[in-house]
């Protein structure tokens, strides 16, 4: 029972793994610091001429300049069906019965209809890491960021903590077992 009760003690949460501490009034803390999330609304670039195109990376390049420490991240805007089809298609191989079995067909078709509508949507996230800042700091400098993204032609918006947890789902959702 002892080696049992150690077994459990010496076991971490993926919380502590990753280095989370928790939601704070305007991101998420970590071990190494505070993270400020920013939305930003992509651009349908297939309907832009060259020149606006090439102003658009001008304008992103220039809002890099202006804050070098921003990291870039690029998901599905929502989550893979895959496991929900396996199921399915397990489902369907073990099912005797002819009408649950177009049933569970249609069903498939219905997740892959969708999973092909939903996977061209994305979402561009802009992170900002702070260190070592008050919250009034903190406050100011999601404002300067939110403010320069702003200032360069872009949609953005600081993410709220429902947001976070739901880019965190679909990002980590996206990594597959090897």
């Amino acid at each position: 029972m002892e080696v049992m009760k150690m077994k459990f003690k010496n076991r971490r949460s993926v919380q502590e793994l990753l280095g989370l501490r928790g939601f704070t009034r305007y991101g998420l803390s970590t071990t190494q610091g505070e993270l400020l999330f920013f939305q930003v609304a992509p651009t349908n670039i297939s309907v832009l001429s060259q020149a606006n195109i090439a102003i658009k990376i001008r304008h992103l390049m220039m809002v890099l300049s202006a804050l070098p420490e921003l990291e870039i991240t690029c998901t599905d805007a929502s989550e893979c069906f895959d496991g929900n089809k396996a199921y399915l298609s397990a489902r369907l191989e073990d099912e005797p019965n002819a009408k649950v079995c177009r049933l569970i067909q249609k069903d498939i078709a219905a997740l892959d209809e969708l999973q092909a509508e939903m996977s061209t949507a994305r979402q561009f996230l802009f992170t900002a890491r702070c260190k070592n800042l008050k919250p009034e700091q903190l406050f100011q400098k999601a404002n300067t960021v939110e403010k320069r993204i702003s200032e360069q032609g872009f949609e953005v918006h600081r993410m709220k903590k429902p947001e976070i947890k739901r880019f965190l789902a679909l990002y980590f959702e996206s990594f597959q077992p090897l």
